[in-house]
Order: C-alpha cells, then structure tokens, then sequence
C-alpha cells in the first residue's frame, strides 16, 4: 500500500485527483502536510507527495520542491513542464515531472514508480532540455560511424527516462517490434551492449541529457 498525500491550487482540482485515483487498489490517501511532521492522522508521513499545479512558480509546486530536497518522494503535475525550468525541480530531487491532464492509470504508474525510486519524465520535458538538433550534428555526435535518426533519437531518449518497449510503442504510435528494431540499430550505431549503456553512450555524445 502507497500512502499519498495529494496538493493542489484549489479543493475542487485536489478532489477530482482523488477522484481519478480511487480506483487504485494499491493507494491510500492520507491528509497529513509535509510540513506538520507527517503525524497529524496518527500515521507515519506519506510514501509519495502528489502535486497538481500551473507553473513552478506557485505556492504548491515550492512547497513540493522543498518536500524533494527534504528527501520525500514527488510527482509533480504542472499546465505546461516543458515550458518550465524542469532541470531545477530534477536536481531538487522531484521523481516526477508531467503534464496536467493524465488520466488515472497514469498518474498512478507514476506514483508507483516515484514510490520504488524511478524517475518518471515527459518526453516534452527532455526534449526542451536537450541542445538543438544542429548542435548536435555539428558537435559530439560526430564522432558515430553514423548518426541515429530522429526516430531512434525518440526511442533514446524515452529509454532514458525509464520506459519501456511496452511504454515506448503506444508513446511513438509504433510496435513493440519497431520499439525492438531501432533499438538494435541504437546499440549497433553507438557500440552498446545493453540499454542502460546505450543511454551512457547517448549522453556521452551529446544526444540526449539528464
């Protein structure tokens, strides 16, 4: 059971999170603050904090922040992520930053893997930390025997935020098979022998980051 404490701008939006989430057998609400020590329902601090709001900037979203600092696992919902400066809530220690507006399978996947330790991104999110296109190929990159294609770029970089082939194929509108395929071209274009090394070497030449 994942306790989870949930924050929002407004009563009505923190409702209709709990609402989107009930179904899940798996969570439990608590009521308790992250800043009241955790025991104000008798109970020990929540496992994950989730947090629904407009930007970064907002009273909820600081409070979620200094929450991860603290150590406390955070999923944090915001209007528009790519838009925000996500690489300060991803070293504050946020286990999850995504769009509002995500049904409630998953948010909840989300939560459950913010509670084991994951780190969830939106691919929106990565794509607006990465440097442009042309830098890339004007840059490290140059160094593969052949460059990876857009495509196999998507594929890297959804690897890198910790998603699977299941995960990957409905995310690019494509097979777990063509999820397979670019990925043996990814590891034979990079010299990788596995997953997590292609997402070194993807780092390493500049064509993803974290």
């Amino acid at each position: 059971m994942i306790r989870v404490l949930i924050r929002a701008s407004t009563h009505f939006a923190t409702a209709g999170l709990k609402s989107l989430l009930s179904p899940h057998r798996a969570l439990r609400f608590v009521e308790n603050t992250p800043d009241d020590g955790g025991e104000t329902d008798g109970a020990s601090p929540p496992d994950v904090l989730l947090v629904e709001a407009d930007t970064l900037a907002d009273p909820t979203a600081r409070e979620a922040i200094d929450w991860a600092r603290a150590g406390g696992p955070v999923v944090l919902l915001l209007r528009d992520p790519a838009s925000e400066p996500a690489a300060e809530a991803l070293r504050a220690g946020v286990k999850a930053l995504l769009p509002s507006g995500l049904d409630g399978p998953e948010i909840a996947a989300a939560i459950e893997a913010a509670a084991a330790g994951l780190v969830v991104i939106d691919p929106a999110v990565i794509e607006s930390m990465l440097p442009p296109a042309s830098a890339i190929s004007g840059g490290a990159s140059e160094a593969l025997a052949e460059d990876l294609t857009p495509r196999e770029l998507d594929v890297l970089r959804l690897v890198a935020a910790g998603l699977g082939n299941k995960e990957i194929a409905p995310r690019l509108q494509i097979s777990e098979h063509t999820v397979k395929f670019h990925l043996a071209s990814i590891m034979g274009k990079l010299g990788a022998g596995s997953r997590t090394e292609a997402v070194t070497l993807g780092i390493r030449h500049g064509l993803i980051m974290v």
